[in-house]
């Protein structure tokens, strides 16, 4: 006889924001409001928001700080994940990464599919983790961000999400950094 597992109880997360645009403003930022609304509403804490050009070391600068900041659990960014030649926020952010998370592409598209079809092509929407910060790339339009969060960060985010969850591993996120270098790749 198998018994329920005990009730977890809700962390809630400090986690940024960072709309990546050229023309948008707070007053405007339709992205950056969707993810506010639903991180909030979910029970999590608004750590930072900002807006950054569609330039590289703009958005690099401002999620290397992020990064830096203990206070600062998760960090997602909306914006600059197309082909043109102004997206360029995996570029900026990839680098940053200490460990990629190639499942959260590959969920993302598929959520994506089933609502735009093969448009979901389009987007480079990437994850990753950096100094034991999650970091989340997600495309400019509210409606991946939508996607993206209700779809998958909403669930891995969330302590009492069975099986598993990204916030159960948070405190070993850094485990290579306490115990040295001496890992051997």
């Amino acid at each position: 006889m198998t018994s329920e597992p005990t009730p977890r109880a809700f962390i809630p997360l400090s986690i940024a924001v960072l709309t990546v645009s050229d023309t948008r403003t707070l007053a405007d930022d339709k992205s950056g409001d969707t993810l506010v609304a639903r991180l909030t509403q979910a029970g999590h804490r608004l750590a930072d928001r900002d807006i950054v050009p569609d330039e590289a070391v703009s958005i690099r600068v401002k999620v290397e700080a992020w990064i830096r900041d203990p206070a600062i659990d998760v960090i997602i960014t909306t914006g600059g994940t197309g082909f043109t030649g102004r997206d360029v926020t995996p570029e900026a952010i990839e680098p940053l990464f200490e460990k990629r998370m190639d499942g959260f592409s590959a969920v993302f598209h598929r959520i994506s599919y089933d609502k735009i079809g093969t448009s979901t092509l389009q987007s480079r929407a990437t994850a990753g983790v950096a100094g034991a910060t999650y970091i989340f790339v997600l495309p400019g339009s509210p409606g991946a961000c939508k996607d993206a969060w209700d779809g998958i960060l909403a669930s891995q985010l969330d302590y009492r999400h069975r099986p598993c969850n990204f916030v159960e591993i948070m405190p070993r996120l850094d485990e290579h950094l306490r115990r040295g270098a001496s890992v051997v790749l």
